[in-house]
């Protein structure tokens, strides 16, 4: 075995059962977050600072790395020429748990302790909700591994380690050559061109129902002013102001038609004289003037149906 990969697994299975405190506060954490001079890494996930604090403890930090986010962690591995494809022991393993094989995907990470056919049995920090153990797992969801002997051999030859990334730096962005059309929609200006668009068209509705409103209300005007009871003029009876807003008549032809609620009432003068005169009819009483002739020829011709006609008046309760 390599004698770094010996030197950090010795290191690493020293604190096989490990379990983080409430509150997800691990010692590795705290070493860290006191490291880089930042409080957060207290309590954050710490399967890769744990890979930090071993590397530390055993004096191979320039060849393991030192991170707390994965995909920064396996940029340096690639950045430094120990990447592969090929378990070993030793080995940093890389997880993708959605089966992707970039970097930039990567969730999770271990170290190998050894190889067995199509599976690998590493050591995990943060597994199992908690714990640091051992675990044996298919190689469908590994995006890589970073070896650090490899790392070794390069700067030997090239007689330097390349930088290391800061914690938590994330990961390259994609050129923006060749992008789509669409992800304009989501810059500034396409959402002021969307809120002025919105608003012309608001306002395109607003002015058209209010014509309508406006071609509604004309249609159905009265063709005279006339004085309703709640806009009756003000000021004193007689005085210009009241004589000078006081609606014109009513003309005569639309008397009998005026049907509509509210509207003023015809004075009784003219009611009378538009109605034709009609003889009052007397009850019980003789007959009229116009009959008056008739009656008289009837009775002369037949005295009984002249007596007959004329109705007999009796006092109350006068026995015949």
């Amino acid at each position: 075995m390599d004698p770094i990969a010996q030197r950090l697994l010795e290191t690493v299975r020293q604190e096989l059962g490990y379990k983080e405190k409430s509150g997800q506060f691990t010692k590795f954490g705290q070493w860290y977050a006191d490291r880089v001079q930042d409080t957060q890494f207290r309590n954050a996930p710490w399967c890769d600072m744990f890979l930090a604090w071993a590397a530390d403890r055993s004096g191979l930090t320039p060849y393991v790395g030192e991170f707390a986010w994965t995909p920064s962690h396996a940029a340096w591995f690639m950045k430094q020429g120990g990447w592969t494809q090929r378990p070993e022991p030793g080995a940093l393993v890389f997880y993708d748990w959605r089966g992707g094989k970039s970097y930039k995907g990567i969730d999770h990470v271990g170290i190998v302790e050894r190889v067995e056919g199509k599976k690998i049995h590493t050591i995990e920090a943060n597994v199992d909700g908690v714990w640091l153990k051992r675990k044996v797992r298919e190689t469908d969801k590994v995006v890589g591994y970073g070896v650090p002997r490899l790392v070794k051999a390069n700067a030997d030859r090239l007689g330097e380690i390349r930088g290391t990334e800061q914690p938590f730096v994330r990961p390259p962005q994609s050129a923006t050559g060749g992008g789509s059309p669409l992800d304009f929609l989501g810059t500034p200006p396409a959402l002021l061109a969307a809120m002025v668009l919105v608003t012309v068209v608001l306002s395109l509705r607003f002015t058209r129902r209010h014509s309508v409103h406006r071609r509604i209300r004309h249609r159905f005007t009265w063709p005279w002013p006339v004085a309703w009871p709640w806009n009756e003029p003000d000021g004193p009876e007689g005085s210009g102001t009241n004589e000078a807003r006081r609606p014109a008549p009513i003309p005569e032809t639309f008397h009998g038609k005026l049907t509509r609620v509210g509207a003023p009432p015809v004075p009784r003068q003219q009611r009378e004289t538009s109605r034709p005169e009609r003889e009052p009819v007397r009850v019980g009483g003789g007959p009229g003037p116009r009959d008056a002739g008739r009656e008289k020829v009837q009775a002369g011709s037949d005295p009984a149906a002249a007596r007959r006609s004329t109705p007999s008046r009796r006092k109350p309760y006068d026995p015949r």
